[in-house]
């Protein structure tokens, strides 16, 4: 007679079996009548165990339990673990149910709506969209395979659910490809004495500039279809660089784009991010062709030399395609992932210096050179362009004020040192707003801004000119030098102390200009009793060469012939003309080299009083990038050896001198040859 506790459990097998085909298990329900018919416990659980189609290690279990309350009791722990997860399954399923319940009722909803708005003559949005997005595709007169990828996209657009996530992003595309000018350029102005006025008439001088923007207009108007030049002008800050762009825009008709590429890092800036990624978005070439509406504007890619690289990406090596007139045809951007000739491009790059930029991309772009403007160009800048338009933004007029000449050119010496014209106009500026808040207190007295009324208002002057030399002197001779803000004179001192043998350099000099002291000491030692040096004097006496304003570092070739002029002057004692200055590098045998800046160097002797300057030979090609009026006033001396230079620089001749060079020539008396011009390369000297 089985007991309670086996009866109980025989009714809770029973009742779990039941629950567990209710909820779908495939079991026979034939299953539960037969089950009646068993009265044995042990008999009921293997009948139970059988049709559950349990793993082998569960039956091998059950089979292993000879106590038919304990196999029972298994059985039943089995049942339980099955009608648990059944009913797992029902919710997930019963979810499921109601998530398709809902989808379909949605769909259904919106078919109502579109039959309604059918019936009521409306147009679906989602259809009124498409066939917009095909007409626009169609009217942008793109090139057949974009045209063809454009629609293609469409196709895709239509098949996706209006809220689903990629299909906002397959708009957005479609947005990019239509808002591209694929094929709209604007017409260009190819007359040329319009453009040259409006360039004459935006900037001063930069005669070469204009000449080669001429020049291009000339060829594009004979000849229509030319890729077009990839311009980078350099020079240091404030001499009209990017400004150029925009004359350049006005001048033949174009639009203007101009994007900063100053510490860009990310190659992606450029060339775009791919689509797969979130928030992706076309590179800066694209979004400036898309500002600009037409396929051929003006794109000026200021400060080049500033482009950065990190582990995102090199920028410089993007721009290596952008640049180069031979592959920029088919430009492709990674969101765009479609070729765009940016042939009709005019590009122009601006930069500080040419150091940092790449070989590679420098090698794709023309270099023209902007030197700094000098005191008379300034003054001329200043009365035609600068003063008009700080009177205009401050307010006053010229019943208000009136600026005399000795006036600006107290701000341009006293007041500002550089290249460019920034600091000028925002002293000119300074002068304006104190004139203004003199009439705004109720002054009815026109201003005349002079000297002394610009040192009133703009306080000290804030630089000083180097002191002129007094005499003719030993060891000292006038050099000249080359800075961001224009030449400047360089005075380099020599002397001589008993001691030990040696060379002092003091003045924060660089590398190579302590090389070039060092070579023109070897010069006077191995050319002593040519130049009439005690020998003796190497071996009994310390060198010390100074170069003055210690706090600022010097460096660059040109100042050899300097060196080696105050050295033989010291070690002959024989004076330095103090009306003589000189730029050249000098090889160990004597020979002098070519330099760069000759314009700087030589405006910066013309500000001193010094009207003769010695010049490398190789340096009268570039005369005539000194103004004319300049020229008539300096006289340039032209020379090929050390021996050349001595025999000019020093107020003595030295004797014996043995050189079979020729002798020096003066360039025309005060500068006669009127089509010479100079060349500025980096250094400080």
């Amino acid at each position: 007679m089985p007991s309670i506790e086996v009866e109980a459990m025989v009714r809770n097998v029973k009742e779990h079996l039941e629950k567990i085909i209710s909820l779908g298990k495939m079991l026979s329900p034939d299953i539960l009548m037969v089950l009646d018919d068993v009265g044995d416990p042990g008999r009921l659980a293997d009948l139970v165990a059988s049709n559950l189609g349990l793993k082998v290690q569960e039956a091998q279990a059950i089979l292993e339990t000879v106590d038919h309350k304990e196999r029972l009791k298994r059985v039943n722990d089995l049942l339980v673990k099955e009608l648990e997860l059944l009913a797992m399954q029902a919710r997930i399923r019963s979810q499921a149910k109601d998530e398709m319940t809902r989808s379909q009722k949605e769909y259904f909803l919106r078919e109502q709506i579109r039959a309604i708005k059918s019936e009521l003559g409306e147009q679906d949005t989602k259809s009124e969209e498409i066939d917009e997005l095909r007409e626009k595709v169609e009217a942008c007169n793109m090139p057949e395979p974009i045209e063809k990828e454009a629609l293609k996209q469409v196709t895709r657009l239509e098949r996706m659910h209006p809220d689903a996530s990629e299909a906002t992003m397959v708009r957005t595309y479609l947005d990019w490809l239509i808002d591209l000018p694929w094929s709209k350029s604007s017409q260009d102005n190819f007359d040329l004495d319009r453009a040259k006025e409006i360039l004459d008439e935006d900037h001063f001088d930069l005669k070469k500039i204009k000449d080669r923007i001429l020049e291009f207009m000339a060829v594009r108007k004979l000849k229509s279809r030319m890729k077009g030049p990839i311009l980078c002008f350099v020079g240091p800050p404030g001499v009209g660089k990017t400004s150029l762009g925009k004359s350049i825009a006005r001048s033949m008709s174009r639009e203007f784009v101009r994007i900063s590429l100053g510490g860009v890092k990310d190659e992606a800036e450029i060339r775009g991010h791919r689509r797969t990624y979130v928030g992706a978005m076309p590179g800066r070439i694209v979004q400036g062709l898309k500002q600009a509406g037409t396929n051929n504007p003006i794109f000026v890619l200021d400060e080049i030399d500033k482009l950065g690289s990190d582990f995102r990406g090199d920028p410089s090596s993007a721009m290596l395609e952008v640049l180069d007139p031979e592959q920029n045809n088919t430009f492709r951007d990674h969101y765009i992932n479609l070729d765009f000739d940016l042939s009709n491009v005019m590009f122009l790059a601006t930069a500080n210096v040419l150091d940092t930029i790449p070989q590679a991309l420098r090698d794709r772009m023309e270099i023209i050179q902007l030197a700094g403007y000098s005191e008379e160009e300034k003054l001329i800048i200043a009365k035609k362009y600068l003063v008009r338009k700080q009177m205009d933004e401050n307010g006053v007029s010229d019943k208000n004020i009136e600026f005399k000449d000795d006036g600006l050119k107290r701000i341009i010496s006293s007041y500002t040192r550089e290249a460019g014209l920034r600091n000028l106009e925002r002293e000119i500026g300074s002068v304006c707003r104190k004139v203004a808040r003199e009439f705004a207190s109720g002054s009815s007295e026109k201003f005349i801004v002079n000297a002394k009324l610009v040192d009133k208002f703009l306080g000290p002057p804030k630089f000083v000119r180097e002191d002129e030399l007094e005499r003719n002197e030993i060891g000292v001779s006038t050099g000249l030098a080359w800075t961001q803000f224009g030449g400047e004179i360089l005075y380099i001192e020599a002397t001589k102390m008993k001691g030990k043998s040696g060379l002092i350099l003091t003045g924060q000099l660089g590398d190579v200009m302590k090389e070039s002291a060092t070579a023109a000491l070897s010069y006077a030692r191995s050319h002593a009793q040519e130049l009439g040096i005690d020998e003796s004097l190497f071996s009994e006496n310390e060198i010390h060469v100074h170069l003055p304003a210690g706090a600022i570092p010097k460096d660059g070739p040109s100042a050899g012939i300097t060196l080696a002029t105050a050295l033989v002057s010291l070690l002959t004692n024989n004076a330095v003309r103090k009306d003589v200055a000189m730029t050249g590098e000098m090889t160990l045998h004597g020979k002098v080299l070519a330099i760069g800046g000759l314009k700087e160097k030589s405006l910066a002797a013309m500000r001193q009083g010094i009207k003769d300057i010695i010049i490398p030979y190789r340096n009268v090609k570039d005369l005539e990038d000194v103004p004319e009026e300049f020229r008539k006033k300096l006289n340039f001396i032209p020379v090929k050896t050390l021996a050349e230079v001595l025999s000019v620089a020093l107020e003595k001749k030295v004797s014996p001198i043995k050189t079979s060079a020729t002798p020096p020539a003066a360039v025309g008396d005060r500068g006669s040859r009127s089509n010479r011009k100079g060349r500025m390369v980096a250094g400080a000297a």
